[in-house]
């Protein structure tokens, strides 16, 4: 590969929100940004690092308030600073020691050990990273600097996932021997970098490596081999997810639709529910541990809800009950693009999983989003009845009938419901042997 003539555009200074003759004539751009230009990988949205030897923040500063543009200093002793345009993040940092070359020495790994200095266009590689870009492999720069911020052990199997590399052999042996210092860790910092892992559609098998390796043993000691597995089967059927038809309109109108707040990766919503404690008390402890939100826990936990159905699809090849469909749907909720993804990994039939993304689709399907008939309120206000747990039965009742097809409006719900303590005797004692209460 032509390196410097595959550049992509987010080493192009006059794709950049900001004039660069703005910039020192020391300002370089490094890291990640200089990596994927040069492995090709565009992004919607620009995002550049910058390092000066002075003034990081200054510069920052006058840029932003030039162009009017966000800024936040993110670090003000070790002089760090970022601007925010409409379609691009800009963060300028302080070189760290007396050089570019010593700063650089000081990264994780050699591929994102590059500098690219704008003003004379050109690239500066003293670890040999583009080498190791050419290989496809993922080198520590030094032993030292992966014990100084443990997290980089973790990471290196993200990055792996994430570019398709493979890990040097060397340095994977230094990850194992170092993986205890991981216990160190901030729980926020692990939770970030097992997302952006699980995230990665081929994440599967880098992180049963890093399980392999010993990454996870403070963190998830539960996982087992199976889990692993679990794991491996998402990926295979996340290839053949995208031949079902209407996937991807669910997944747009899915993104478009669900409440500011909850889970939106449902990639990662799947492969969360398959490495969850099998007792939900300790799985409960586990997403608190590492600081998953309430929101984030219920997505993961509709997904597991539907296993039992998603079971006995797979045992009746694809066929469910009219009242199991609809129970499904109603556990499932807006978390059904990963039921659909973990519904295929077991092994249900893809025709099946094509009905149940098209039935989902129709936003007034009545098994796909039901809705209840009545509420308590209703039967209480209607029927002249106090509250009390007979009126928690009595819905459960209705929403049974509703599932099975018997009732399908409110009017219906609530006659059925009056007809049958007309029938009645003694209405409260017949409830009470009808209910069980």
């Amino acid at each position: 590969m032509n390196f410097v003539s595959s550049m992509a555009s987010a080493l192009i200074p006059k794709t950049w929100p900001f004039d660069s003759r703005l910039l020192p004539e020391t300002a370089c751009v490094v890291g990640g940004s200089v990596r994927d230009a040069l492995l090709e990988r565009q992004a919607d949205y620009l995002d550049l690092d910058f390092v000066l030897p002075d003034g990081a923040v200054a510069i920052a500063s006058a840029i932003a308030r030039r162009y009017r543009a966000g800024f936040v200093v993110l670090d003000a002793d070790n002089q760090i600073a970022r601007a925010v345009f409409d379609q691009a993040t800009i963060d300028f940092a302080h070189q760290v020691g007396p050089t570019l070359e010593t700063d650089l020495q000081r990264r994780d790994f050699t591929i994102n050990a590059i500098a690219y200095h704008p003003q004379s266009d050109r690239l500066i590689d003293p670890l040999n990273g583009m080498a190791d870009l050419r290989q496809q492999t993922l080198r520590m720069v030094s032993r030292e600097n992966l014990a100084e911020d443990p997290l980089r052990l973790l990471r290196a199997y993200r990055q792996a996932a994430q570019l398709g590399f493979t890990i040097d052999s060397a340095t994977r042996r230094t990850i194992r021997e170092l993986a205890p210092l991981l216990q160190n860790i901030a729980a926020e910092r692990i939770r970030h970098e097992l997302d952006a892992l699980l995230s990665q559609p081929n994440g599967a098998t880098c992180f049963r490596m890093a399980w392999q390796d010993g990454l996870l043993d403070v963190w998830l000691p539960h996982l087992t081999a199976n889990h692993t597995e679990q794991l491996a089967a998402l990926d295979r059927a996340l290839v053949s997810l995208p031949k079902i038809p209407g996937y991807v309109s669910l997944l747009r109108s899915w993104k478009d639709t669900v409440p500011a707040g909850h889970y939106r990766s449902w990639i990662k919503a799947a492969r969360l529910s398959r490495l969850l404690p099998l007792d939900e008390d300790e799985a409960n402890r586990w997403l608190t541990r590492l600081k998953y939100s309430r929101n984030e826990g219920q997505a993961i936990f509709r997904v597991l809800q539907t296993q039992p159905y998603l079971e006995r699809m797979v045992a009746q090849a694809g066929d469910l009950s009219r009242s199991d469909q609809f129970f499904m749907f109603k556990a499932a909720n807006t978390s059904f693009p990963a039921v659909s993804l973990v519904a295929l990994s077991m092994g249900v039939p893809p025709d099946a999983v094509a009905a149940m993304v098209e039935r989902y689709q129709i936003a007034d399907d009545p098994l796909a989003h039901p809705a209840p008939l009545v509420s308590g309120k209703d039967l209480m206000h209607r029927l002249a009845l106090k509250s009390g747990p007979q009126i928690g039965h009595l819905l459960s009742a209705i929403e049974n009938a509703q599932a099975s097809g018997e009732l399908t409006s409110a009017d219906e719900a609530l006659a059925w419901a009056k007809q049958w303590f007309l029938d009645q005797k003694e209405p409260e004692t017949t409830g009470q042997r009808l209910f069980g209460v």
